[in-house]
């Protein structure tokens, strides 16, 4: 069985071997192995001068990256915390995502920047936020969200070897979630949905941390005479419209399920694009289940605030009582 975090940490190690231009770095990602390990083991293999600790400065270690993007290097780096990568956000929006528009091509930035991200562990608001519209609203980043260890090893490699920009989204309450994976493994490219679970009465459509919930209600429902289809984005840009469209044109009933506060969104943004192309298959309107429009709560109220099978079931059973 291996592990989502030994997937990331494995498909760094096999990314480090293969090309002699891809560095790892970040704040504790050497000797310490980083906060949650990720990383453990890499400088001991390959030294400190293919995986390193940086000062704790985030617009620091995204502008260096830059750089060493520009010259010809793949730069791996981590924000630690999805909170931690604001104070990147103004070299992220305003050269990482820019840069080979700016050019008109002449310079692109191959780099990846990982953010452990979300919540379900307990932490204080700034190391469970999730932050990937930010991300999702700027054009030029690739943005990714694993939800299993084969996509997390696959979508890792991929994003290493992406000619543009990727933001990698690990679901920290899913580094040790297990799968009876071989590694190296390749599943979908960038832009690919999967279907999960199949089902006729209703999709719900989710990406990163909310897969395992959309799983589990699904199982759920089943006891009580629902059939639901579970579809897991793995890429949030590029948006895979024709897997979810199909899905929903099928089923007919729709609930995007996300961790995030729900105005503004990314789920608001998947729950447009199925109205805009679903309009005349859906026997009903589009659900979110989200987190509240709230800062993230403190640890003993986080269980409050994420997405629960319940307030998924809650959700479908309104699809379900609108078409009666």
């Amino acid at each position: 069985m291996t592990s989502l975090a030994q997937a990331v940490n494995t498909a760094l190690a096999h990314a480090i071997e293969d090309d002699d231009s891809v560095l790892v770095f970040g704040e504790d990602v050497g000797a310490l192995g980083g906060v949650f390990r990720v990383t453990d083991g890499l400088t001991a293999k390959y030294g400190e001068d293919r995986c390193f600790d940086t000062p704790l400065a985030e617009s620091g270690i995204v502008g260096m990256a830059v750089g060493m993007a520009m010259n010809g290097l793949r730069p791996v780096v981590e924000m630690q915390f999805d909170a931690f990568a604001y104070p990147a956000f103004e070299q992220i929006a305003s050269h990482v995502a820019k840069m080979r528009n700016r050019t008109r091509g002449a310079v692109t930035l191959p780099m990846v920047i990982r953010v452990p991200y979300a919540g379900g562990i307990g932490g204080v608001e700034h190391h469970s936020d999730s932050s990937e519209a930010y991300y999702a609203h700027t054009p030029g980043l690739v943005v990714v969200a694993p939800a299993t260890p084969s996509d997390a090893y696959s979508l890792l490699r991929e994003a290493i070897a992406h000619p543009d920009p990727v933001i990698y989204l690990e679901p920290k309450r899913l580094y040790w979630s297990k799968e009876d994976v071989s590694l190296p493994v390749r599943t979908a490219p960038f832009g690919t949905a999967a279907v999960r679970r199949s089902g006729r009465d209703a999709t719900l459509v989710a990406y990163g941390p909310a897969v395992p919930v959309a799983l589990e209600a699904a199982e759920v429902a089943a006891a009580e005479g629902w059939d639901l289809e579970v579809v897991d984005l793995r890429t949030i840009v590029p948006f895979d419209d024709a897997t979810v469209a199909a899905s929903v044109a099928r089923t007919g009933r729709a609930v995007v399920v996300a961790e995030a506060q729900g105005f503004a969104s990314v789920a608001s943004e998947i729950a447009a694009r199925i109205g805009e192309r679903c309009f005349h298959s859906l026997s009903a309107p589009v659900r979110r289940v989200t987190g509240f429009d709230i800062p993230y709560p403190p640890p003993k109220l986080e269980h409050h605030h994420l997405p629960s099978v319940d307030r998924v079931l809650d959700a479908v059973g309104t699809l379900q009582w609108e078409d009666a």
